[in-house]
């Protein structure tokens, strides 16, 4: 079935089934990796992607939910180049260590502050459920904070 997609700003056509996670149509059809696969039912976050401005957990999204919307991965943050505040609060404060989880928490971090821009440390607490096994939490607070006082 070919169905119709917005994804970073540029209109695709992919021949799937309805039903097909959205997860995988951006990683096997359009070749956009930075999402991951991880836990397969939306706990972990580390397939979070932006559909119409909001943060969604793509591996269990059948991507019929996402004709007609506009997705953003983690691909497409950065404008010609140009990483966000965000993206670079994340080098500077050395959030990565493994790194397999960043694009989700970098997405929901992004939902987070577009919805309150100077968030508290609850904020990010219950905004910020992704799960990274390295334990980064601390840093991905200070990253958020400082782009909040910016």
């Amino acid at each position: 079935m070919a169905i119709q997609l917005t994804v970073n700003g540029k209109a695709h056509k992919v021949d799937v089934d309805s039903s097909t996670p959205l997860l995988w149509v951006i990683r096997e059809q359009l070749g956009l990796t930075g999402t991951k696969y991880a836990c397969g039912v939306a706990q972990c976050g580390a397939c979070t992607v932006m559909m119409d401005g909001a943060a969604v957990r793509s591996c269990v999204l059948p991507v019929s939910v996402a004709v007609g919307k506009k997705i953003q991965t983690i691909e497409g943050l950065a404008k010609n180049g140009k990483l966000t505040q965000l993206q670079q609060a994340w080098i500077e404060h050395q959030v990565p260590q493994c790194g397999f989880c960043q694009s989700g928490m970098l997405m929901a971090a992004t939902d987070l502050l577009a919805k309150k821009p100077k968030p508290t440390d609850a904020d990010i607490d219950a905004a910020i459920t992704n799960i990274c096994r390295c334990g980064s939490f601390q840093e991905v607070r200070a990253a958020i904070h400082s782009v909040a006082k910016a």
